[in-house]
């Protein structure tokens, strides 16, 4: 049985308290072992070694230094490649063939990619005449932030974590990480390899626990944080803005998502339905870009629909590290809860079930697991909650549409506005579509295809503020003007 400490200061530490929680493998509820909870001691302990940190040999590093020193923790990541794909795999219970190919490599990419896109952001100068004649120089000079806090979700936790810590740190900052409590390995494991590389203690810190009343509002709240970033929950989202409107401190949220589809009668079907089935099913549909909403025009809905369900009937869940296994658990008993309590909601308010819609039946050894199955509706009006509320599961609702502007309307009736997917081989509808919808990112003819110098965030109730290449380098320093006059 495992032990999941917190990181601080270099050191991996317990509670003072002793308060513990466990940590469970979805895919057969088995005991992983025993997660530390911080209290106001161990958060604070991480922030101070945190602020300590910014002013200690971490300040006076070259860029070059710091940028070195991240690469080679990328290079250490992939050289411990297994015990992190073991890790992430045992705390999402998702197949090793996805983990393999997205979680871990793009999870050590980041600190390489944002080392060494902000390494080379320049910024602003500007040649101002005076009444003299001398004239006065402005350019801009950018310092890190300071101590940021990371709140960072479960469904991705390697990725989505360095996503963050990697522009953190390449900016100069230092990092208190509050994981998930359902997956506490993998950033649990980065400590070590922080050590291993040699990044100053106090640099990159970790502290488990819950949300409210436990690590997350402790760190959240504390006053020497000096910006917080966060991915989850809208809800949780609001409840951290508030927190951060304590000092006025910087945030950068990403929050809910009810993403749509949309589909047209020209579209290329092979590739919407491909598409489509990837991006309502991966990662068990536990994906915050995931499509929850299709919307079809009519003359190609009922092949699409039919396509689209044998596309589904695929999926293979199981194990892990089994071969073909193609669809993990969702990530916890708790989350399956939810996602059920839809399943069943949508029976209710009178949707058709095309496909799924319960529990798969697995055999003796994996019976206890978080498994549902993966399920297509049609038929729901649009204002059923099935149709407005995320569920984060592997789940999707049909519709169908008979003119553009319906399409658009239909995409845009929701509080959220994180993605969007247009599939159309009509390159003038694509582009004025795409620009109608209300979203932060929206794929034409693709989904989930990630170039990570570009922005990245939600509109609307989906988050606050974007993240990725020079985008980070805003949110992850401060920006001063300098003025000399000549």
């Amino acid at each position: 049985m495992k032990e999941y400490l917190h990181f601080i200061n270099g050191e991996y530490l317990a509670s003072e308290s002793g308060r513990t929680f466990e940590n469970r493998c979805p895919v057969d509820n088995r005991l992983l072992g025993m997660v530390s909870e911080a209290g106001e001691r161990e958060v604070d302990q991480a922030v101070v070694a945190a602020t300590t940190a910014l002013k200690g040999p971490w300040s006076q590093l070259t860029q070059a230094a710091r940028i070195a020193l991240l690469n080679k923790v990328a290079d250490r990541i992939n050289e411990r490649f297994d015990e992190f794909l073991e890790a992430e795999c045992n705390d999402t219970g998702k197949p090793r063939a996805l983990a393999s190919h997205i979680d871990i490599p793009r999870g050590a990419a980041n600190f390489k990619a944002f080392s060494e896109t902000l390494a080379n952001a320049p910024t602003e100068s500007f040649q101002l005449d005076t009444p003299d004649g001398t004239g006065a120089l402005n350019y801009g000079h950018r310092k890190p932030k300071g101590v940021i806090a990371v709140i960072s979700p479960w469904n991705l936790p390697l990725l989505l974590m360095t996503w963050k810590v990697g522009p953190a740190l390449a900016c100069g900052n230092t990092v208190v990480v509050k994981p998930s409590e359902d997956t506490p390995a993998t950033t649990t494991l980065l400590g070590e390899v922080m050590n291993e590389c040699g990044v100053p203690p106090g640099v990159f810190n970790v502290v488990h626990g819950f949300g409210p009343d436990s690590a997350g509002e402790l760190l959240t709240a504390h006053p020497l944080v000096n910006a917080i970033t966060f991915t989850g929950e809208t809800k949780t989202g609001e409840n951290i803005m508030r927190a951060a409107s304590v000092g006025l401190r910087d945030i950068s949220l990403e929050c809910g998502g009810k993403n749509a589809a949309v589909v047209f009668a020209d579209c290329d079907l092979d590739k919407a339905v491909e598409g489509t089935m990837r991006s309502a099913f991966a990662n068990c549909g536990q994906v915050c870009l995931g499509t929850e909403r299709v919307y079809v025009e009519r003359p190609i809905f009922d092949e699409f629909v039919s396509r689209l369900k044998l596309q589904a009937e695929t999926l293979r869940p199981g194990r892990p590290e089994a071969e073909g296994v193609n669809l993990g658990p969702l990530v916890s008993q708790k989350h399956k809860a939810k996602v059920m309590s839809y399943y069943d909601l949508a029976v209710s308010e009178g949707a058709t079930v095309v496909l799924g819609g319960g529990v798969p039946a697995m055999d003796s050894q994996l019976a206890e697991g978080a498994w549902v199955e993966p399920t297509i509706w049609t038929g729901l009006a649009e204002d059923a909650r099935v149709n407005k509320e995320e569920i984060f599961g592997p789940c999707c609702h049909i519709c169908p549409f008979d003119s553009e502007a319906e399409a658009i309307a239909l995409a845009n009736n929701t509080p959220y506005g994180l993605a969007a997917a247009v599939w159309t081989e009509n390159t003038a509808r694509a582009v004025r579509v795409s620009a109608e919808l209300d979203v932060g990112i929206c794929w034409v003819n693709s989904w989930f295809l990630r170039d990570l110098r570009t922005a990245f965030g939600g509109a609307k109730q989906s988050g606050i503020g974007r993240e990725g290449g020079v985008h980070s380098l805003e949110f992850y320093t401060e920006l001063k003007n300098v003025c000399i006059k000549l």
